[in-house]
């Protein structure tokens, strides 16, 4: 198993975060429905499950082809979604016509002072105006995993252990509302537009993006 697959079954598995993600899941389906949604490291398929259920249509693409072996593999029947192997920080290799996209759990992965590129390239990829949405995780001592260090940086990291008994550093890190309003605001061109709502354990972060014709100006 990989840290990541091992990752995926422990966020999702735990009793005390399932009201939380009904009321997320039941929120994607209605913020996706009718769009043509292009979603960023889907991993094992739990949101594009959601997402799915009323889009227009969903391009679920993720870096690991093991992850996507895992979620071809659920029954997608009727669904209106196609998989692909991208890389998050890539999106301009990725073909097709979106009118929104969807990442979750990849933000707390990605270095701070990565974000910026990260964000700047998503939204160009996007035409003006399409809807962006991030699903994360909040730190909730007794919960989530406890932070074992701190770089230069003001990143943080977990150890994390899998079902075989090894151990793993990852980057996680958890920002405050006030982090990604800030982080948004400084993109270019920057989001006007971005609002956080969150409940116990996770928040979702919304934005249109500006798109890459204001970017051009």
């Amino acid at each position: 198993m990989s840290v990541r697959t091992g990752q995926a079954q422990s966020i999702y598995a735990k009793p005390e975060r399932q009201a939380d993600l009904v009321e997320l899941r039941d929120r994607l389906r209605d913020t996706f429905a009718n769009r043509d949604v292009l979603e960023l490291a889907c991993g094992t398929g739990f949101w594009t499950e959601s997402i799915s259920e009323r889009a227009r249509s969903v391009v679920a693409t993720d870096i690991n082809e093991e992850m996507l072996e895992v979620t071809r593999a659920k029954d997608w029947q009727c669904r209106p979604v196609t998989f692909g192997i991208a890389d998050a920080f890539s999106p301009e290799t990725i073909p097709g016509q979106f009118d929104a996209a969807f990442v979750g759990f990849l933000w707390s992965h990605i270095g701070r002072e990565d974000m910026p590129t990260f964000l700047n390239r998503l939204n160009r990829r996007l035409p003006s105006g399409a809807l962006v949405v991030f699903i994360d995780n909040r730190f909730v001592a007794g919960s989530s995993t406890a932070i074992s260090r701190t770089d230069a940086a003001g990143n943080t990291y977990q150890v994390r252990t899998l079902a075989d008994g090894s151990r793993h550093e990852i980057l996680k890190n958890f920002p405050e509302e006030s982090e990604l309003l800030a982080v948004t605001r400084k993109l270019s061109p920057p989001v006007a537009d971005a609002s956080v709502e969150a409940v116990k354990h996770f928040w979702m972060l919304s934005y249109h993006a500006p798109g890459a014709e204001q970017g051009t100006r």
